[in-house]
């Protein structure tokens, strides 16, 4: 297989399961449904912001590998799921959030899952095309099975609890939307952080229970979007009496 055929796997292998994530989460907005172009400056954006984390990534690496410091291996994996966070929602602020089609809560979880899918598609794409360059193809093959169901939904999950945070303070002042967007990137960095620290740590069995703590994270992040959407009623009903 010639350089240019695994790459096309690879990025076929990334892009598609993200593609399909994607459409599965739009559908939580189809009645009111984001417009396709968007959605998809969104998506690219997200693959874009790739190419600005992995410097900065880069940075932390030099500056902490090797370090005498207590819990520096810690410290880089939270710094790094900061940058990530920090990177895909400033992307998407640009692209989305700052646009007229922003109209209800729900919108803010749309656009920033959106983006963390460009993101995750092009990340599995590296950790695909790793694998096909040695020719180990089983390996591609488990490898993107794996983040598909774990590392992309993670990189779901954090995004759209910053746009969850964004939703619960849709209608508020300014304040208490910036209080809420900074604890939204804290808690999204916490958790990403923390996934990453468990699945370089765990042992077979025990990826398979971190990734069922992922699941859960998706269980709550459906109630997110039933909130988002009581957000949107409550105020439209106000409205209105």
């Amino acid at each position: 297989m010639d350089s240019t055929t695994e790459i096309f796997y690879a990025l076929l292998a990334g892009i598609l399961p993200a593609i399909l994530w994607l459409w599965f989460w739009l559908k939580e907005d189809n009645l009111h449904p984001e417009p396709r172009l968007l959605l998809a400056f969104s998506f690219l954006g997200g693959m874009l912001s790739v190419a600005l984390v992995l410097p900065l990534q880069k940075l932390v690496l030099d500056l902490l590998d090797g370090s005498t410091l207590a819990y520096a291996t810690t410290l880089k994996y939270i710094i790094w799921a900061g940058i990530e966070e920090i990177m895909k929602l400033v992307v998407v602020y640009f692209i989305a959030l700052r646009s007229r089609f922003l109209d209800e809560p729900i919108d803010a979880m749309i656009y920033l899952i959106t983006v963390a899918l460009g993101f995750a598609a092009l990340e599995n794409t590296f950790f695909i095309l790793k694998p096909l360059e040695l020719g180990n193809t089983l390996q591609a093959l488990i490898s993107g099975n794996l983040r598909f169901i774990g590392a992309t939904l993670l990189h779901v999950v954090a995004s759209a609890t910053i746009g969850f945070s964004i939703s619960l303070t849709f209608f508020k002042g300014k304040l208490l939307k910036r209080t809420s967007l900074l604890f939204g990137v804290i808690l999204a960095t916490a958790l990403h952080a923390a996934f990453n620290l468990f699945i370089i740590q765990s042992s077979g069995i025990d990826t398979f229970k971190i990734f069922a703590l992922v699941w859960v994270g998706v269980i709550i992040l459906m109630l997110f979007f039933e909130k988002a959407r009581s957000i949107d009623s409550q105020k439209k009903v106000s409205s209105t009496s």
